[in-house]
């Protein structure tokens, strides 16, 4: 049976009235909450003769009490599920959809439509007309990331292994920590299901929904920062999970306006690096920060700081139930349970993650780069920089483009326009209609205009690929600049 219901089950024997799951208007005791998911599992038992053995049910909602109770019953009725995120484009979420081979969609209806009814939202239930894909046996959720491209994989997870992640962090943090959990994060996101959702049940804490504009991230991109530290207060929230760049803007708030939140009492930031000094500040402020690392092979955590065990510079000791081990540099998560990716490439044994890093005399792992061109944005945005160069150098303009942003708010990018001396008009036009094609975490926020690219000052290989390194150096200015804009 799964951890999480099983958690679930207990704490509503206790008949305690603890709260599990609320948003601004309603709250489920643990035992309504258990009730609800029944009912919920009793209702989609009824579209079971057009789900294919095995095919996941795609789910497109909003952060509220409706997507826990959806993914809690698929999980008791055994049904792979499919979260799709907000962020994703229209061809992104028809990707992910055809090549999971989902049966079904549920996703918001009006009244007049409605096909279910979980937690006083309309839904609707689409049947999907879409190829049959082999997944790997076992699979409970496929979860496909921002995508480091335009056609994301779907990683496939098992149950027993999420529900590991979740509960290696109950044990590693102390379930005393377990208050109320306000998620910034959408669900849909594995880190905010996984670490915030499934680790709060487990531990029999309270999982506080506000939908977006109330906590100020109607654009997540460009929050509203006096709002969202308001909410975090006025809510009492006791822990969150933030990428670097939200935790950079709710510094900031703080910084100017003298915002205290000492009801937080755990703070955990992961999916980028963080920067060392933000740490440093975070501290200073009285925020209660946990730097951590995982990927979505791994279920979202693979390590954390924790109030019983920290160390700057690393990002904790590894989960209890993962064998974390360093080859050739590279960081190798045995244990991790990851099955494959959807249309049925199976996987067994360790993953490779492609970070570079080491693990001290005393457990904690510490990252110091990586092996592939990948960027993470300080959102927490997978992009592969040639998937946005290719935009860039698709439009006549521009000769060469060359992306960069780690662990930063936004892409930027070097160009070399196809003529010397073009007017800046017509390279800002080019950048613009490249955009337009790119979703917004991948889009190219601030450029600077270069002559070509010179192999003998080391700024190319010998077949004509940029240094990325060199490039970051040597325009580490212009990369760290606070100016925004169109380009600097």
């Amino acid at each position: 049976m799964s951890r999480v219901l099983a958690a679930v089950a207990q704490r509503a024997r206790l008949n305690d009235g603890a709260i599990a799951l609320s948003d601004q208007t309603t709250a489920f005791t643990y035992g309504a909450l258990e009730t609800a998911i029944a009912a919920a599992a009793r209702d989609l038992f009824l579209w079971a003769p057009l789900l294919r053995p095995g095919s996941p049910v795609a789910v497109r909602l909003p952060n509220g009490p409706a997507w826990v109770i959806l993914d809690l019953a698929l999980t008791r009725l055994g049904w792979a599920s499919l979260p799709l995120p907000g962020f994703f484009t229209d061809a992104q979420r028809h990707h992910a959809m055809e090549d999971a081979g989902a049966s079904l969609l549920v996703e918001l209806s009006d009244a007049a439509n409605c096909d279910l009814n979980i937690a006083s939202t309309p839904l609707r239930v689409t049947p999907l007309n879409l190829p049959a894909r082999p997944l790997p046996p076992g699979t409970a959720k496929v979860t496909y990331t921002s995508g480091s491209t335009g056609q994301p994989k779907g990683v496939c997870l098992s149950r027993q292994h999420m529900e590991a992640v979740a509960g290696g962090l109950v044990e590693a943090i102390g379930a005393d920590y377990a208050g109320l959990h306000l998620p910034l994060l959408p669900l849909s996101i594995l880190l905010e299901n996984v670490a915030g959702l499934y680790t709060t049940l487990l531990a029999g804490g309270r999982y506080h929904i506000l939908p977006p504009d109330q906590l100020g991230l109607a654009d997540p991109f460009r929050p509203d920062l006096p709002k969202l530290a308001g909410a975090i207060a006025e809510q009492h929230a006791n822990s969150l999970i933030l990428v670097p760049e939200l935790l950079r803007a709710l510094m900031m708030v703080m910084t100017f306006t003298g915002v205290r939140l000492p009801e937080l009492k755990l703070v955990a930031v992961g999916g980028a690096k963080v920067a060392p000094s933000l740490l440093a500040r975070s501290d200073e402020l009285g925020l209660p920060v946990y730097e951590g690392y995982g990927l979505s092979e791994c279920a979202s955590v693979v390590a954390l700081n924790t109030p019983a065990a920290r160390k700057a510079g690393t990002v904790g000791r590894p989960l209890p139930h993962l064998q974390v081990t360093i080859d050739d540099g590279e960081i190798v998560v045995g244990n991790s349970g990851f099955l494959g990716y959807a249309g049925g490439v199976t996987r067994d044994g360790p993953v490779f993650t492609g970070d570079l890093g080491e693990i001290d005399a005393d457990g904690f792992l510490r990252i110091s780069g990586r092996r592939l061109n990948t960027i993470i944005t300080s959102h927490g945005r997978n992009v592969a920089p040639e998937w946005v160069e290719s935009e860039l150098t698709a439009q006549p303009e521009i000769r060469q483009a060359v992306v960069l942003g780690e662990a930063m708010a936004e892409l930027s990018a070097l160009i070399v326009p196809l003529i010397p001396g073009m007017d800046e008009a017509a390279i800002a036009g080019a950048v613009s209609r490249a955009n337009a094609n790119l979703p917004p975490y991948a889009r190219v926020g601030r450029w600077l205009l270069r002559d070509a690219l010179d192999p003998a000052a080391g700024e190319l290989t010998n077949n004509g690929r940029p240094r990325r390194a060199v490039l970051n150096a040597r325009h580490r200015d212009f990369l760290e600049a606070s100016t925004t804009g169109d380009h600097a």
